[in-house]
């Protein structure tokens, strides 16, 4: 007697479907264009990532973000030869504001992503009224005088030396982030810090930015 064999069966995953449906159909346009719409992300990027994640937007998402906390990395160590330099004059004309913000590229530079990141930086700057660009900018002579003030208001609560240590840390840092730029929380969004804004926009332009130098104006302070 004959026995006819059944056909094997091989599961599938969800991921095994996926990949089998962007083989076959691709990724459709309007998901690209959702994708860009709510990450900023380029064309490339936003079909790379629907494609990883079998056109789920979501997860598509989260692969941007983790891609392009992982190329931060690698752009840090790039020339910024280009870049603009912004102004903001506040509307009483009493404050004034010049930054500098340096990129890879003209072509990035005139984008308006771009000019757009130094404006935001330029009314920060005039509002925060950051005294450094960040803490290794911070000139010994500085940092000595306001850790001595720190440590006599630490000791004058009576705790012990090993305490006193910790809170002249403590308020040292915060120090840091309340006079230095980059460490300062942005203006415009109090839950992320300047540098994180700074961050923001090279993953999605592409290209390593740094912010390079900053003076800040106000009418009758001392020269």
């Amino acid at each position: 007697m004959l026995h006819l064999r059944r056909p094997l069966t091989i599961p599938v995953t969800r991921n095994d479907f996926a990949q089998r449906r962007k083989t076959a159909m691709g990724v459709p346009a309007s998901l690209v264009k959702e994708l860009r719409e709510k990450t900023g992300a380029g064309i490339v990027d936003c079909k790379e990532a629907l494609e990883e994640c079998g056109g789920n937007i979501s997860e598509a998402i989260v692969y941007l973000r983790k891609k392009g906390l992982a190329d931060l990395k690698k752009r840090a160590g790039r020339v910024t030869s280009e870049g603009v330099i912004g102004s903001y004059i506040h509307n009483n004309n009493k404050i004034g504001v010049l930054v500098e913000v340096n990129c890879e590229t003209d072509f990035v530079a005139r984008t308006q992503e771009f000019k757009d990141l130094v404006k935001d930086l330029a009314m920060h700057v005039a509002a925060a009224h950051p005294r450094y660009l960040t803490a290794e900018d911070i000139p010994e002579e500085d940092a000595a005088r306001e850790k001595e003030i720190l440590r006599a208001q630490a000791l004058s609560t009576g705790k012990p030396a090993a305490v006193v240590d910790q809170m002249v840390q403590g308020r040292f840092k915060k120090f840091i982030e309340e006079n230095c730029l980059l460490e300062q929380a942005f203006v415009k969004d109090q839950h992320i810090t300047v540098r994180q804004r700074v961050e923001e926009a090279i993953a999605r332009l592409g290209e390593n930015i740094t912010v390079r130098r900053f003076v800040r104006f106000q009418l009758g302070e001392p020269l």
